[in-house]
């Protein structure tokens, strides 16, 4: 059994976090073990907890991110038992199979690994969902997914003749016919099921002359993942509009829904937008994930100096603090994340957004809902009078929101929210093109965020190579006056050589890159004045704010990321 001070004493975690984490478990009613506790606070990671496990179990820790299983070890257990005991085979030695489990103690799963196998099975632990990761690359990969596609084309009998432009306009009785296909459910249902197992973040189906392009972005970067013929552009359309409630008849007019639906035992919501192009409706899909979001201040990458800002930030009692980014920078996921920092059972947390993307256990969360009139503002007022401690607003839209908001925090209460800007100091700047009182700016935000993200380097096929002054000085990032490792004015930097593992890009996951402005009362004083973002940026770097490009290099400097990234998420 894992306890608080063994966490101690393996220097994860200090004492004020322990007593911290204790104090959450009797909160909780004193059944989550303190291990499961310090994970969601993010004192720990979930690797931490799995390897310290098996410390206590006295089996060897592996960490299956890093370290690929052999060719001609994985297929030596069927796909089905692989997924059943969650076992990745990693090694095979004479007769000894090296086994990676999320539970080496279940010896029932041991033997039946033994008898399917021929060998003798040595376990090692490793992170449940590192495994899932590894068995759907390895078992459920592309050769699967083409094999499944191949089945359902073969089954599409294509009855539907091929139209073109000119011609008269198919029925909206014979689409709705080719949408409740067996076929094309099966279709719909692979290009979903495998979005998913890719964690892709949106889904992209785009009709061209000849055939539809099926795109997923991963990473924040479109792949291209399968093209289908053009006889699967009109039933396939009608499928997805079926099963998000669109009406099937109207092709001229953008819409707009959600699906939600439950793939391998999770829970997501698919939103739902068509876009009437040339040959067709293109369809795009953001995928939510409504249980798997990894929140965690500490797991967002925040260098040390930009790390103890924030949570400075989290710990005030009033004021508002803003995360400004594009579409898709992790917004939500910083703002999920300090609501979990400050979620202790002892405040009243209220957010509204729109929609409910992630849903965070102990915190009072509603959705806009315009027809009924509950739009963010409406639904603010309500809130002001549901005795809150801390408010999150999804997006100041507009005056009468970030108004309301404004005062909220001057009147006692946390508030977080996100804006739309490019940087930090253009924040207040932005507020006050919104016609927001520049009083109000002044005195209610306590810090702004900026953030973006960026694709980390592959850990299974990370090289490093040599590289100047010159790398930097020629893209105009800013040169730290000392770069650890430097020789002769060289250093080392790393990039992804492309393997199996992250499909030949070179990344594998992403991280943030951050920009912190405090408010201080210079700043106030500029925003009182109506000061454009260039001199409370001067006024922020003389506080020594960190901009986003200087915490992009102290990235690239540390091997995290590349110049070729930053170059594409910073500067482009």
């Amino acid at each position: 059994m894992l306890t608080g001070d063994f966490f101690l004493q393996e220097g994860l975690i200090n004492d004020d976090q322990l007593q911290a984490a204790l104090t959450r478990q009797i909160e909780l009613g004193g059944e989550d073990p303190i291990a499961n506790i310090l994970v969601s606070l993010g004192y720990i990671t979930e690797k931490d907890r799995v390897r310290c496990l098996g410390k206590v179990w006295g089996i060897p820790f592996v960490d299956i991110s890093q370290k690929a299983p052999h060719p001609d070890a994985i297929h030596l257990l069927p796909a089905a038992i692989a997924n059943r005991y969650k076992a990745v085979p990693l090694f095979a030695q004479g007769n000894k199979l090296l086994v990676a489990m999320a539970n080496p103690l279940d010896i029932f799963a041991i033997d039946e690994l033994r008898i399917a196998t021929g060998l003798e099975i040595e376990p090692l632990i490793a992170v449940a969902d590192d495994i899932d990761a590894t068995l759907d690359q390895f078992l459920k990969g592309e050769s699967q997914v083409t094999s499944q596609l191949n089945d359902v084309m073969k089954d599409f009998d294509g009855n539907v003749e091929v139209r073109n432009s000119k011609e008269e306009e198919i029925s909206e009785e014979d689409l709705q016919a080719m949408g409740e296909d067996g076929p094309i459910i099966r279709l719909a249902n692979l290009i979903v099921a495998q979005a998913v197992r890719d964690k892709a973040s949106d889904i992209h189906m785009e009709p061209r002359k000849e055939e539809m392009v099926i795109r997923f972005r991963q990473d924040g970067v479109l792949q291209e993942v399968m093209r289908l013929p053009k006889k699967v552009i009109a039933p396939l359309t009608s499928r997805f509009k079926i099963m998000s409630n669109m009406d099937i008849a109207e092709k001229r007019v953008p819409q707009d829904n959600r699906i939600s639906a439950t793939i391998d035992g999770r829970e997501f919501d698919f939103r739902v937008s068509t876009l009437p192009l040339v040959y067709g409706e293109k369809i795009v899909m953001r995928v939510l994930d409504k249980g798997g979001i990894n929140v965690g201040l500490s797991k967002l990458g925040f260098m040390p100096g930009n790390m103890a800002m924030i949570e400075d930030f989290a710990d005030r009692s009033y004021g508002i603090i803003l995360v400004t980014g594009p579409t898709g920078s992790g917004k939500s996921t910083t703002l999920y994340s300090l609501l979990n920092r400050i979620n202790d059972g002892s405040s009243n947390i209220i957010t509204i957004e729109d929609p409910v993307e992630y849903e965070l256990e102990g915190i009072n969360q509603c959705a806009v809902n315009n027809r009924a009139g509950m739009t963010f503002a409406a639904g603010l007022k309500s809130m002001l009078r549901q005795d809150p401690d801390v408010i999150m607003v999804g997006e100041m839209r507009d005056n009468e929101t970030a108004t309301i908001a404004m005062e909220a925090a001057l009147t006692g209460h946390l508030v977080l929210s996100t804006l739309h800007t490019n940087d930090a100091c253009s924040a207040p700047t932005r507020l006050i093109d919104m016609e927001v009182e520049p009083f109000l700016i002044s005195s209610s935000i306590i810090g702004v965020l900026a953030q973006r993200l960026v694709r980390q380097v592959c850990p299974n096929c990370k090289t490093s190579y040599k590289a100047t002054r010159d790398t930097f000085v020629r893209y105009g990032f800013p040169i730290p006056d000392v770069i650890e490792g430097e020789v002769n004015g060289e250093f080392e930097l790393v990039k992804g050589a492309g393997c199996d593992k992250c499909k030949g890009t070179g990344y594998k996951g992403r991280t943030g890159v951050h920009e912190i402005m405090a408010v201080t009362d210079d700043i106030r004083d500029e925003i009182l004045k109506k000061s454009p973002s260039h001199i409370l940026r001067r006024l922020a770097e003389q506080n020594n704010m960190k901009s986003l490009q200087d915490d992009a290099v102290a990235k690239i400097l540390l091997g995290t990321t590349t110049v070729e990234e930053v170059l594409r998420v910073i500067y482009a």
